[in-house]
């Protein structure tokens, strides 16, 4: 059973930075490709940004050019480096293995999700 620790939000003002941190378990990180989503209430979770088992990348428009999606197969770890940070960003981030195309409507591999970790853009 694979499960994910979402970490690393916060309270940062317009502009600033956070580094989201994901930590799975599970046979098969290494071989599954990864992504985060975000959630603000009364809405449907938002696809943010994938990355292939191979390192390539892919990103939501909305955050092309100021967040960066990596990950360290050694640790099982996902992240997502988020510059400039808008108050349109504000939103709960939840990770997850996904199917590929890695796209906005990639499918997530598990109907179970972490508990996310919040993100408040806010001055």
């Amino acid at each position: 059973q694979v499960q994910f620790v979402e970490s690393g939000g916060g309270l940062v003002q317009p502009g600033g930075s956070l580094r989201l941190s994901c930590a799975a378990s599970g046979s098969i990180f290494n071989s599954a490709a990864w992504a985060w989503y975000r959630q603000v209430p009364e809405k449907q979770r938002e696809w943010v940004a994938g990355i292939t088992s191979i390192g390539g990348t892919h990103y939501a428009d909305s955050v092309k050019g100021r967040f960066t999606i990596s990950r360290d197969n050694a640790k099982k770890m996902v992240y997502l480096q988020m510059n400039n940070l808008k108050p349109e960003d504000t939103a709960v981030y939840y990770c997850n293995a996904v199917f590929t195309p890695i796209t906005t409507t990639a499918r997530p591999r598990y109907d179970a999700w972490g508990q996310g970790t919040q993100v408040t853009v806010s001055s």
